[in-house]
């Protein structure tokens, strides 16, 4: 199993400062045994800290900040995966009680929703005043002109997305 971004800055940030100290202990006994000159220990100073550890120490940072926001991205698909098997599996579920089961809160149920009609991976249509959530086939949908909730003419509310005038359901369209 390869190391993630995140592990990776941590063990460049440790060799670094490892390395870094090591260094300094080094050169400094140097100049205390008098077999080091001080111009030497300085040059050897500035070229084992900056051709040695800065990199390490950048990388080591760099890595750490990219593995948190891969660890975040992460977190929000595997949201959205729990959302869409909930759906999926059930057929329609309470939005409040999606709301406790992933543990979040509606207006981020509302973003995961979104994100996976926009990724085409969600049909299916919400009743927002009674805050239910209903998963259908897409050829269900499909052509169809009325509302699944109200029985209402529909309107084209963006791509993928459909919103019935009369209830304020939102009818999701994959494709």
């Amino acid at each position: 199993m390869t190391p993630t971004a995140r592990l990776l800055g941590i063990i460049l940030l440790a060799a670094g400062v490892v390395i870094g100290v090591l260094l300094a202990l080094w050169l400094s006994a140097g100049l205390r045994e008098g077999t080091l000159e001080t111009s030497g220990a300085l040059f050897g100073g500035v070229l084992g800290f900056a051709v040695i550890v800065l990199p390490l120490v950048g990388f080591g940072i760099y890595f750490l900040v990219r593995g948190g926001a891969e660890a975040r991205e992460q977190a929000e698909v595997a949201g959205q995966r729990k959302l869409l098997d909930i759906v999926s599996t059930r057929g329609q579920v309470a939005i409040p009680d999606l709301v406790l089961e992933m543990n979040t809160s509606r207006q981020e149920v509302e973003d995961d929703l979104h994100a996976l009609v926009g990724r085409g991976l969600f049909s299916g249509y919400v009743d927002w005043k009674k805050g239910v959530l209903y998963s259908l086939e897409a050829s269900q949908l499909q052509g169809r002109g009325t509302c699944p909730n109200c029985g209402g003419k529909l309107e084209l509310a963006g791509k993928g997305l459909i919103v019935c005038p009369y209830c304020g359901a939102e009818i999701f369209l994959q494709g």
